[in-house]
């Protein structure tokens, strides 16, 4: 079904996912019409087809019904929190910066980042210096360059993102867009209380992975549905 999505256009593509209610909320809808998906993936003619494409240095931008899945599940969690401060999220394995930039406009309209009030942080983390570098061109080319200008807003750094990044956090969102082989600690301590991660777990056999922490700190995991992701890896330079 979510193959059928593909569109001619991005409002096509939007429509597509609307229509098979793989978008529900009209947020996630607007905030996925903000973003351009012909400014993310490298074969133009290709942009608005419902399937994953290779970004190089062996990484691929997801299909967009799976970018909707994460959005419309990390939707509740992208709001101002109860102490006043805006939503904080971490995106592990940015890639081309096509959920950083969706998730920057869910905090923006769900209240994160407007007039004077608290504003919210969408943190990017990749392991290969050159895909940073090319989320931030992609980023800044589909407008969103005062986003990654400013002191908050939009955050894009160099790590291994299975130890996410601890001085941003915590994160009321997590995404991971790479398969992990276990869910990694580190971004279940960075999870906020309340919070949400999702992450694909496994190998060869992958479960996309729904991981809640309540307002006491209790942390439940519940498996979603079967998925396809590249694997969550070191910089073929790395080892550890």
């Amino acid at each position: 079904m979510a193959w059928s999505c593909s569109g001619t256009t991005n409002a096509e593509l939007i429509s597509n996912l609307i229509r098979k209610k793989l978008i529900s909320s009209d947020t996630v809808a607007a905030a996925m019409t903000a973003v351009d998906r012909a400014n993310y993936v490298p074969d133009k003619r290709h942009a608005y087809e419902d399937s994953p494409q290779s970004i190089g240095h062996e990484a691929t931008i997801s299909a967009p019904h799976m970018h909707a899945h994460a959005a419309e599940l990390l939707l509740r969690y992208l709001r101002d929190r109860p102490d006043g401060r805006g939503a904080r999220v971490l995106d592990v394995g940015a890639g081309s910066g096509y959920l950083c930039s969706v998730f920057h406009h869910l905090v923006v309209r769900s209240g994160g980042g407007g007039g004077d009030g608290p504003r919210g942080v969408v943190v990017g983390v990749e392991h290969i210096p050159a895909l940073t570098a090319l989320a931030e061109r992609n980023i800044r080319a589909d407008g969103l360059g005062d986003a990654i200008d400013a002191e908050e807003g939009i955050v894009l750094v160099t790590g291994d993102g299975r130890f996410g990044y601890a001085p941003k956090g915590p994160y009321d969102a997590i995404h991971v867009g790479a398969a992990a082989r276990t869910i990694p600690p580190a971004l279940v301590e960075q999870l906020a209380s309340p919070g949400r991660m999702i992450i694909p777990v496994g190998t060869y056999a992958q479960t996309f992975v729904q991981v809640d922490k309540d307002a006491e700190g209790r942390v439940t995991q519940t498996d979603l549905f079967g998925v396809v992701y590249v694997p969550l890896t070191d910089r073929p330079d790395v080892k550890v």
